[in-house]
């Protein structure tokens, strides 16, 4: 994990639209940098589905939420549409952002070992600098956790 106080790393990244986003884009607002293994699996869809039911709140304290993977654009498209998903997903195919973040880290599944997201959230205040940093964070939990890390 990156060290909070630390300069949130920037990025330039393809949304679910195809759009550039950048980082610096939303300085002036806190920003909810979550990282998640894999579009459509199941506790990643529950994840996201808790950010887009809590998104009326992260909108009322200047908070964006921004979840990121490794899946591509049109994934993330698919899985904007099928749950009605509320934010922004961005693409990160060649893994830099996901590198840049320290969240690429050794998985162990049934005994195997293999690289993956480990699923992250950092608070980005509205400097750019990190506030909060989370690693190994539960599914379920990681959305109404961040709401209540924004005060």
């Amino acid at each position: 994990m990156l060290e909070i106080g630390q300069k949130a790393p920037e990025f330039s990244l393809s949304d679910q639209n195809g759009e550039i986003r950048n980082l610096k884009d939303y300085r002036g607002q806190k920003v909810i940098l979550y990282f998640y293994p894999k579009d459509n699996t199941p506790g990643c869809t529950k994840q996201a589905c808790s950010f887009g039911e809590l998104m009326p709140q992260f909108r009322e304290k200047g908070a964006v939420i921004l979840g990121v993977s490794k899946d591509s654009v049109s994934s993330h498209k698919k899985f904007e549409e099928k749950f009605g998903l509320p934010f922004t997903l961005l693409s990160d195919t060649e893994l830099s952002v996901i590198k840049a973040y320290d969240v690429w880290k050794e998985k162990k599944n049934y005994g195997k070992v293999t690289m993956g997201v480990v699923r992250s959230t950092y608070l980005i205040d509205e400097n750019g600098v990190i506030e909060k940093a989370f690693g190994n964070v539960k599914a379920a939990d990681n959305a109404s956790d961040m709401l209540e890390s924004l005060g």
